[in-house]
């Protein structure tokens, strides 16, 4: 079952620091990087979502359902900023409670785990 992103909480004021890994967008051929992360708590809930890009081209973004962590992996040189349904080429569902998804290191590794393991879209 693909990830739905539509149920994944929109970032908003007051739900922490936004976390900014590349700087100014600029990446280097090949290097995998988180552009933006979302961190906060909601509701005494721990919350997290954001983007990316693979290093090959494709672009992805995750977020925290639940006790998971999904990934939508998307092919290169989209056509739009919002991709598309047919824009998803591998997504990844993971089960984070042994992360500290309070902790932006270890997010971070757990994404880019499951940017590595996702498997091609149906």
């Amino acid at each position: 079952m693909a990830p739905d992103f539509r149920s994944c909480p929109e970032s908003a004021a007051g739900y922490g620091p936004l976390m900014s890994v590349a700087e100014n967008g600029q990446f280097s051929d090949g290097e995998f990087a988180i552009e933006d992360m979302w961190l906060g708590v909601f509701s005494a809930k721990i919350l997290a979502s954001g983007f990316g890009q693979v290093g090959d081209g494709r672009s992805f973004a995750f977020c925290i359902e639940g006790q998971n962590l999904l990934v939508e992996v998307y092919r290169p040189r989209l056509k739009g900023p919002v991709p598309q349904p047919e824009d998803v080429v591998a997504t990844a569902r993971r089960n984070v409670v042994d992360v500290d998804i309070a902790d932006e290191r270890s997010l971070g590794a757990a994404v880019r785990d499951a940017v590595a393991l996702a498997e091609a879209a149906k």
